[in-house]
């Protein structure tokens, strides 16, 4: 029979893949492939690297299984269409991206080979519910998430599907290039060898966190959450971007935790549906990814300046503000970021910084291994106050009472602060292994602030007024 070609993308598994689970059913071999293309060039170092990382851990999966994944480089469409004709593919299937680019592009392959006579499936993707098939009772897409929430909690979510019992070899195999030739993680340097040791790699690893985690983390969840010093997350982010582990894997664990009685079970399962709020909102508002979801922040005078002082002291955790520095640390040792830190640096960078929200997005996204488009630019755009949110101008996150009120104990800042520490522990040394030379960072003197919690307050609200917000 012809080989059917699995083409993966943000969906490094075997269990729960619609598209290979379509393959197998169509009885001949399969040829999985992976493309290095302009949207893969694109990624932050950090992402870029992640990928390499989840990308050898699903070869392996499929060597286990008696076959093996081809990997390719160049235009998606010319790629595809070259192994059609080398492989004699009757078929080309995959998952579905929901970010514009991706969208584009995919509409393009698809129409390319079937026009050549090539049968071309597409399966919904990463999400819970596809965007267009939630709307509001009106028939509009929905601009607040708790609506949102409302609406589609009690959907039915089709069962996971099983990891095929085999996956049928080719008689041959196409040309591929070699996975390391690609220098996936040559951005970031020095630091690989430090994130490397936090990163969870693969789907193995990310169905025994999710496990852990619905056993034991999970009944604190809704206090546990937002106490950066605890391990109260779920940190299947990662996991979750690259498709090492499906959304609805999780959602079942968590409908089974909430039958089971486990009081953070209904938070965790909000916090799913608040990602699939953001790919609704890019599906609907694709703007949202570069420009202001409400236009009236369009003339806000915020800073672009990337090599102002601000920018740099904000970006090199040298702010002087603990809570900014300790959470901006924590990123570049661990390539992850608890999320109520990720909260407090937006926000110090947009109102008390007065920095547009688009330089922390580029920086995030060169940095984090948990990278989600969606995620990323509806987070920036919700702290700084021009997304989504019902009243955000005075929203003006206190970063000294919030890490008073969250890290208490101080756990958290001794983690990730060196200075003023007579034997700092090795997570807060790791970070000047980790950052580049060139920042000429040294564990000397904490900084006094740039600007303090209290004049950041007010100079943001008072640019707000003045401006009419």
């Amino acid at each position: 029979m012809h080989p059917t070609i699995v083409w993966f993308r943000r969906d490094l598994r075997l269990q729960d893949n619609a598209a290979l689970t379509a393959a197998v059913a169509e009885g001949g071999p399969i040829i999985p492939v992976f493309i290095y293309d302009d949207l893969v060039e694109t990624l932050g170092a950090a992402p870029k690297w992640r990928l390499g990382e989840g990308l050898s851990v699903l070869q392996k999966s499929l060597e286990k299984m008696g076959n093996c994944l081809i990997f390719r480089r160049g235009s998606a469409a010319k790629v595809l269409d070259v192994l059609v004709t080398e492989t004699g593919a009757a078929s080309v299937f995959w998952q579905r991206a929901y970010d514009p680019d991706s969208q584009a592009r995919d509409i393009a392959v698809k129409r390319n080979l079937s026009e050549k006579g090539v049968n071309v499936q597409s399966f919904k993707g990463h999400l819970l519910f596809e965007p267009w098939t939630v709307q509001t009772k009106v028939g509009g897409f929905y601009k607040v998430y708790t609506p949102m929430w409302n609406s589609v909690r009690d959907r039915d979510v089709p069962l996971p599907l099983p990891t095929p019992s085999r996956i049928p070899a080719p008689s041959f195999y196409p040309n591929s290039d070699c996975l390391a030739d690609w220098n996936l993680g040559i951005g970031m340097r020095r630091g690989a060898k430090i994130v490397s040791q936090y990163a969870r790699v693969g789907s193995h690893i990310a169905q025994k966190r999710l496990e852990e985690f619905t056993q034991v983390a999970l009944a604190h969840y809704k206090e546990n959450r937002d106490i950066p010093g605890e391990d109260g997350t779920s940190k299947l982010a990662e996991n979750l971007a690259l498709g090492e582990i499906t959304v609805a894997q999780c959602w079942h664990a968590g409908w089974s935790a909430l039958r089971q009685g486990n009081p953070g079970a209904e938070i965790f399962l909000k916090e799913l549906v608040w990602r699939e709020f953001a790919y609704h909102l890019v599906h609907h508002t694709p703007e949202i990814l570069t420009q202001n979801w409400k236009s009236a922040w369009d003339n806000f005078p915020w800073s672009e300046d990337r090599a102002s002082e601000a920018f740099i002291a904000w970006k090199t955790g040298k702010t002087g503000i603990e809570f900014v520095d300790a959470s901006m640390r924590e990123l570049y040792v661990t390539g992850t970021m608890h999320n109520r830190g990720r909260m407090i640096v937006a926000s110090y960078l947009t109102k008390h910084l007065m920095t547009h929200w688009r330089l922390g997005q580029e920086w995030f996204s060169e940095c984090l291994i948990d990278w989600d488009p969606a995620s990323n630019a509806m987070g920036w755009q919700w702290a700084a106050g021009s997304g989504p949110d019902a009243a955000p101008y005075f929203r003006v996150f206190n970063p000294e009472s919030q890490i008073d009120k969250f890290d208490r104990d101080q756990r958290y800042r001794s983690a990730w602060i060196a200075e003023g520490q007579a034997a700092p522990p090795e997570t807060a040394k790791q970070y000047f292994q980790a950052i580049p030379k060139s920042w000429n960072i040294n564990a000397n003197a904490y900084p006094k602030p740039i600007v303090s919690a209290k004049e950041g307050r007010e100079i943001a609200l008072h640019t707000y007024k003045n401006r009419g917000f």
